[in-house]
């Protein structure tokens, strides 16, 4: 699987590089700031790409402004945004196109190598991927809000694991139910929040995305 990094911390990148490339990933560039984004990614279409939101030259959003537009060049072209805090708006960004093949991370997650490497892989088989604690957010804001008030807490939690791009599978093993359980609850919780079910995994992550983040979008 061939992967773009872009990252400007010399250590971190030459991190990323050596853990993808230990976990079968073919490193086939990697830049260090925000002007060679673009072309690095149009020239080697990467299979998946892995980039800082934060670059030279301002040190800013140079990572995401130009992962938005090589997605409007190459629609669907897989992205995984690392940050260094957590910024919903980013997160809001990303998931514009509603494409799917996109994550956001904290770079703190890519210290727990199974899950980031899982992250990767996710993200290049077109999935969405958030972290937990953009989630946690996002949650946090709509907590007041109807229809969200009628979910129970463990529906919220269920929720929660969802919108971080779990299977039935591994949320019922996070939350120690069965899968009989977790599909019910998420009936329940789709039924509640009048979104339309659907077994796809992306785009039932991406539809309960699109809801967390309608306030924070008519708040911002």
């Amino acid at each position: 699987m061939r992967v773009v990094i872009a990252e400007d911390f010399a250590l971190l990148r030459d991190g990323l590089i050596r853990l993808l490339s230990a976990h079968d990933f073919d490193v086939v560039k990697a830049v260090e700031d925000g002007p060679s984004v673009v072309p690095a990614l149009i020239g080697h279409r990467p299979d998946v790409a892995v980039v800082d939101v934060r670059l030279p030259p301002t040190f800013t959003n140079e990572g995401l402004v130009a992962a938005i537009e090589v997605r409007r060049q190459v629609p669907g072209l897989p992205i995984l945004i690392l940050s260094q805090y957590v910024e919903p708006l980013y997160a809001r960004e990303l998931l514009s196109d509603g494409i799917g093949g996109v994550g956001y991370l904290l770079k703190d997650r890519v210290m727990d190598v199974s899950q980031f490497v899982d992250a990767v892989r996710q993200v290049a088989g077109g999935g969405t991927v958030m972290d937990p604690e953009v989630i946690s957010q996002l949650l946090v804001k709509r907590a007041a809000d109807e229809p969200f008030t009628r979910l129970t807490l463990r529906e919220r939690e269920v929720l929660a694991l969802i919108a971080e791009g779990r299977s039935n599978a591994a949320v019922a093993a996070n939350l120690f139910v069965s899968e009989k359980a977790i599909s019910k609850h998420i009936a329940s919780i789709f039924t509640k929040l009048d979104l339309p079910p659907s077994e796809d995994d992306n785009r039932r992550v991406m539809a309960v995305l699109a809801y967390l983040n309608s306030r924070t979008a008519h708040s911002a």
